[in-house]
């Protein structure tokens, strides 16, 4: 035992190899996509669609789009489509995605994906029909948000099914992705 184990100190695994690709596996059919950024002195501009470059994160037309913001320290989710994909594009801020495969038929069928999107790595996450998903803003201000959504919405009979964030029906402890600093700890006297 080391002198740090003594302390209950644990060590990290591994989360990535040496180029950078994560060592967990995936939940099949979901895509992530880091975006070039071009910055100078007036400002930033990056591209959110470029089908000719990625036609497999585009292979449904875009056919409706929305924005959607999700304030500081707040969760949006659990939520899951039966029938249409979603295509998160990060404009500012920064979430942590966690995503579970419900799908009886999927080889990765009840594996969890956490998926962090910020300015300064991935920035689109498709999200494939049957997997619930649930996003936490971790960064100090509202994170804003624009979807492309394989399908437009039905006013009339939503595809959208929802579980609030503390279920049980989602092996997943939500409570690790707050930030940090809004976890309340008992105090010793």
């Amino acid at each position: 035992m080391t002198e740090f184990e003594r302390f209950g100190a644990i060590a990290d695994g591994p989360t990535v190899d040496s180029s950078g690709v994560s060592v967990r596996g995936g939940i099949d059919g979901v895509l992530t996509r880091s975006v070039v950024s071009h910055v100078d002195h007036r400002g930033r501009v990056f591209e959110l669609i470029n089908i000719e470059r990625d036609p497999e994160f585009w292979n449904d037309p875009v056919i409706a789009s929305y924005v959607f913001t999700i304030r500081e320290g707040t969760i949006k989710g659990w939520g899951v489509h039966e029938h249409k994909d979603d295509r998160y594009n990060l404009i500012c801020g920064e979430t942590m995605t966690v995503l579970y495969d419900a799908r009886f038929d999927s080889p990765t069928y009840q594996q969890v994906q956490e998926v962090s999107l910020s300015p300064q790595g991935i920035r689109q996450l498709l999200i494939p029909a049957g997997v619930w998903h649930l996003s936490v803003n971790v960064a100090p201000e509202e994170t804003m948000l624009v979807n492309f959504p394989s399908q437009p919405y039905n006013y009339d009979a939503p595809d959208r099914l929802t579980l609030p964030w503390y279920s049980d029906n989602i092996p997943v402890d939500v409570e690790k992705y707050f930030p940090r600093q809004q976890r309340r700890f008992p105090t010793s006297d």
